[in-house]
């Protein structure tokens, strides 16, 4: 560095850095080391002493100042010829006191946590979900509820009303448990927040059953997907009718409808089986009976005679 600063009056700076291959940057930073900048002096605190303080907190909490908005203690004070401080100032003071709250009683939403069921079997938890069907005209519709076993997508039992009540909901679940023989203490019921899933005639019908209830979270609507999926399935049907004729027709529709899903349709969540198979045990043998076919030496192919 000290020959490139010979050079200030000789061939130049850049000539030099050039010549012995040393950035111009290196070199000027060199010039000025740390430390030997003169610092910027450092500001004045601007925050209030203790004192003021506890005189801007003691005109706040004044009668004149106490049921009033700081901001209006602050145009009075500042009418009357007097600043104490920004006002600002005067709300971080008051919630370094905890004095600034709503005066309202405001009600607290708890913390709900996402719903997490495992299911290892058949009959273990059950997806419980309606839908509407839509009548024969405008402003009319069926309802449908579905119960739903999410380990084999099997449905255990369903419903098409001309209403939604806690009293058909009571009925539905006391059938479809005593039909798959559920006992207490073995299913998980898990449901949206609908007027019939919350209902007090339906939480003692599943305490009477030992039946443990579970619900998805307030205003959440994927807490639910497996009877989303299976109404999915149901609208996108070809033969879905855009209205139904009757209540009859409706039940006569899903009957249909709910025979082929549990014993025809091949499920993309469950393999590709059928939800009866998985259901009654039998995907093993299904699942081994593929593997064989998929095993087996390809038959040759005999080109057909022209």
């Amino acid at each position: 560095m000290a020959v490139i600063a010979q050079q200030r009056t000789g061939g130049g700076i850049a000539s030099a850095c050039a010549a012995l291959s040393v950035a111009r940057a290196s070199f000027y930073r060199r010039q000025h080391p740390k430390g030997t900048r003169p610092r910027r002096p450092r500001s004045v605190p601007r925050a209030l002493p203790p004192e003021e303080r506890t005189r801007v907190l003691s005109l706040l909490n004044d009668d004149r100042f106490a049921d009033r908005a700081p901001a209006q203690g602050y145009a009075t004070l500042l009418d009357e010829g007097t600043f104490v401080c920004s006002i600002p100032t005067m709300y971080r003071i008051l919630r370094e006191h905890r004095l600034v709250r709503d005066r309202r009683n405001q009600r607290r939403h708890p913390s709900y946590h996402k719903p997490e069921l495992l299911a290892t079997g058949p009959n273990e938890v059950w997806s419980w979900d309606s839908t509407k069907l839509l009548g024969p005209v405008t402003w009319t519709y069926f309802h449908l509820s579905v119960l739903l076993d999410i380990f084999s997508r099997y449905v255990t039992g369903w419903m098409v009303a001309p209403r939604e009540s806690a009293a058909l909901a009571q009925r539905l679940i006391a059938e479809t448990c005593a039909t798959q023989g559920i006992v207490p203490g073995q299913l998980f019921l898990h449901a949206d927040r609908g007027t019939s899933m919350t209902s007090k005639p339906v939480a003692l019908l599943l305490a009477d059953l030992g039946v443990t209830r579970s619900h998805s979270r307030p205003q959440v609507s994927n807490d639910n997907p497996f009877s989303e999926a299976q109404f999915k399935t149901l609208t996108y049907r070809p033969d879905f009718p855009a209205r139904f004729g009757s209540l009859e027709d409706a039940r006569v529709f899903c009957q249909a409808f709910f025979t082929w899903y549990n014993g025809e349709h091949r499920h993309s969540g469950i393999g590709l089986m059928t939800p009866t198979a998985v259901h009654d045990g039998r995907a093993s043998m299904v699942r081994h009976a593929r593997q064989q076919v998929l095993s087996a030496p390809p038959t040759p192919h005999t080109p057909s005679a022209l």
